[in-house]
């Protein structure tokens, strides 16, 4: 081979060579870079922690209250009655209205116990003459038998017939008595201050006859009763609340308020003023009783109402919105954000809704973060961003029952 091909050809060989070497360089430098630009992509699109808004829980002190069923009644009820057999011969009072202790409700016919009066004052004036008679007889033979005009026997007779006289002249007076109150019977009246029922006979009824017959009936409505019971149990858990956990107040102090059947709440309190010392056995409660005010009538005896009764004070509960507790088959939980800014869950005890929160009764503590709003993007364990809640902020006011 010619001295210069041969030169040419290694000079081509050489080239090619240097340029398959660049080549390969060239694709490692671009496998690092885009390696490093992946990394780098990973870190810049990694997710923040999610955003939870918080409440931070306050201890207080809440009212203790319980609702119960309870029945209105009567203050006290009377019933009108014919003491004596008569005829009616009207009513008096208009059915329904407010009558007062003494007024004039029925009258019976009162000529045949008028007559009777008559003839038991007539019986009266002869017995006192009678009687008069005999102590002059009397007196006379005291004085006689000292003298020896008359026996001993015969100032005994005497003297006897005066005392017979004397009895008698008793007797009469009872009767006259006896008559005046049968004809005092015949005027029916109020026995109580009270609204009146209907008339449970009318005009012309022959009344009194075998038994007193029941004529109507007068309620006092001002003040009212209202009837409750409470199971034995609850009975049991309230005395065996412990001092830290609750303030039970004393019978004498434990309000009522009443909330009627159309949803109207009553304005004046009442104050429960029996509770009974045993055990109802056919309801297993204890039976208990509230005075209630009503001076404008505006309660009506036998009404079904609500009850809710101021029981005392809880302490240490916590009022929670109502969306931040969640439940799942064991119990009711909270989120609460601890320290490190990481969720925690909480249970807890719940003791009734209020206003849209929970009360709390066990489960937090003082200043948790409890999760309000975001609780979708949260579990336990992960970190999170918390911000204050600005939703509305309960205070301790009242409770209801559920």
């Amino acid at each position: 081979m010619h001295p210069i091909a041969s030169s040419s050809y290694i000079s081509l060989f050489s080239l090619l060579k240097l340029k398959r070497t660049l080549s390969l360089s060239l694709w490692s430098v671009s496998v690092l870079i885009l390696v490093g630009c992946s990394d780098k992509g990973a870190q810049q699109f990694q997710m923040p922690p999610p955003e939870v808004d918080i409440i931070s829980a306050i201890s207080q002190d809440f009212p203790l209250t319980k609702d119960y069923v309870g029945r209105l009644s009567p203050y006290r009820s009377a019933d009108a009655r014919a003491r004596v057999a008569g005829v009616v011969l009207r009513r008096a009072y208009k059915e329904g209205d407010i009558v007062q202790k003494g007024d004039l409700l029925f009258q019976i016919d009162p000529e045949p116990f008028e007559a009777a009066l008559d003839a038991s004052k007539a019986a009266l004036a002869q017995a006192q003459a009678t009687y008069t008679n005999n102590k002059i007889a009397a007196e006379r033979a005291r004085k006689l038998v000292a003298k020896g005009f008359v026996t001993e026997a015969d100032l005994d007779n005497a003297e006897a017939n005066e005392r017979t006289a004397a009895a008698a002249v008793e007797e009469a007076k009872a009767n006259v008595h006896t008559a005046r109150i049968s004809l005092d019977y015949t005027r029916v009246v109020a026995p109580i201050t009270g609204r009146a029922d209907r008339q449970q006979v009318t005009e012309g009824a022959l009344v009194g006859q075998i038994d007193t017959t029941l004529l109507t009936t007068v309620d006092q409505i001002d003040p009212l009763y209202a009837n409750f019971t409470v199971s034995i149990t609850e009975m049991e858990q309230m005395r065996r609340a412990k001092s830290e956990d609750a303030t039970l107040s004393k019978l004498e102090d434990v309000t009522v308020q009443i909330t009627l059947p159309s949803k109207r709440i009553y304005p004046e309190l009442g104050i429960v003023d029996f509770s009974a010392s045993r055990v109802n056995p056919s309801t297993g409660a204890v039976d208990l009783r509230a005075i209630v005010p009503n001076a404008n009538y505006d309660l009506l005896p036998g009404t079904y109402v609500t009850l809710k009764a101021g029981l005392g004070t809880l302490h240490n509960t916590f009022l929670i919105p109502q969306e931040a507790v969640l439940r799942d088959g064991s119990s009711a939980y909270v989120m609460v954000v601890d320290q490190e800014e990481k969720v925690v869950r909480h249970n807890v005890t719940t003791e009734r809704m209020h206003q849209g929160s929970w009360l709390i009764t066990g489960g937090l503590n003082t200043n948790d973060q409890v999760i309000v709003s975001g609780l979708q993007k949260v579990q336990p364990g992960i970190p999170v961003n918390p911000v204050p809640w600005k939703g509305n902020n309960n205070q301790p006011t009242d409770t209801s029952s559920n």
